[in-house]
């Protein structure tokens, strides 16, 4: 595995897998409220296209400098037609298996003022054939690789979870985990995984105090067998849970305009920084730092490698 610069990762090979979709934007004025309900009327003005869930996360590998491959499932429409380009143009190896019976996934929001004021979701689950066949392209990828991020967002993507744990972890690979879904046996042998608060306490339960949520943090990563537990705490910052260890960095002080995809940067940093050869501390510090950006940005966002560069 080869080593570079601590904020320029520019020859870790990524391996990203999980649920892809397309999140549009359509950005309006509004000036009045309808007379059919009390609801406000948007006028459109501009629209736009971004990658979301795990393509967002290959998307900000890709900014950072990694040398990003993405394996991910999606339907024979316009949708993933438009989400191939999306991944071409930001330089990203994509291997999408097709399903003629699914619909990509769309995420719309319709922006008013600068806030969100509707989101709709269209979305099916894909079939276990072209799982099975994206599990078989997966062992080939891995020994090309210096790190796996498996991206959950409970879509139906990341059905053989627990086989691709155990290969890429039998080929030496890290392997970081963005969790979803209450039960988290799934991720059983992983390297790490990345919980925010509200997904942590839909596992573990609620917690009273500091020393709780440690005692907590630690009994869930041991049942696990995972080697570490990075909670992400939004205005709070991250805590690093390891068996030897609890790390935490507070938010950086910057303006939060919208924490919509802020960990799908926070754990491609991490898994960019582990794969190019940094320690644990280094790697949450950046990844910090690269989540104080974009939480700054609108929607599904990504912070460059000379941003992050010149935040460090």
């Amino acid at each position: 595995m080869q080593t570079c610069s601590k904020f320029e990762p520019r020859n870790c090979r990524m391996l990203v897998v999980g649920d892809v979709m397309l999140d549009r934007y359509w950005f309006g004025e509004v000036n009045r409220i309808s007379p059919e309900a009390p609801v406000p009327i948007v006028k459109v003005g501009r629209t736009e296209e971004r990658l979301g869930g795990a393509a967002n996360v290959a998307r900000n590998a890709a900014a950072l400098g990694a040398r990003t491959t993405l394996l991910s499932v999606i339907g024979c429409d316009e949708a993933g037609a438009t989400l191939r380009r999306l991944l071409t143009e930001g330089g990203i190896e994509a291997s999408l298996k097709e399903d003629p019976e699914l619909n990509t996934i769309v995420k719309l929001r319709v922006i008013g003022r600068q806030q969100q004021l509707l989101r709709i979701d269209f979305e099916t689950t894909p079939s276990h054939e072209i799982l099975k066949a994206k599990l078989a392209e997966f062992e080939q990828r891995v020994a090309e690789s210096d790190v796996v991020i498996l991206s959950d967002y409970g879509k139906g993507g990341l059905t053989h979870i627990a086989e691709m744990i155990r290969v890429a972890r039998s080929a030496g690979k890290p392997v970081l985990i963005d969790p979803k879904g209450g039960d988290y046996s799934k991720y059983a042998g992983a390297t790490v995984i990345t919980p925010n608060r509200a997904e942590l306490r839909e596992v573990v339960g609620d917690w009273s105090s500091e020393a709780e949520l440690v005692a907590k943090s630690h009994k869930l990563r041991a049942e696990l067998g995972i080697d570490a537990l990075l909670l992400t705490r939004s205005e709070e910052g991250m805590t690093l849970f390891t068996a030897d260890q609890v790390v935490s960095h507070k938010a950086e002080a910057r303006e939060v305009f919208d924490v919509s995809g802020a960990g799908d940067t926070v754990i491609a940093t991490l898994g960019a920084m582990l794969g190019s050869g940094a320690d644990w501390a280094e790697a949450i510090r950046v990844a910090n730092v690269a989540a104080g950006i974009v939480v700054g940005k609108l929607g599904t966002a990504v912070v460059s490698r000379e941003e992050l560069a010149a935040a460090l």
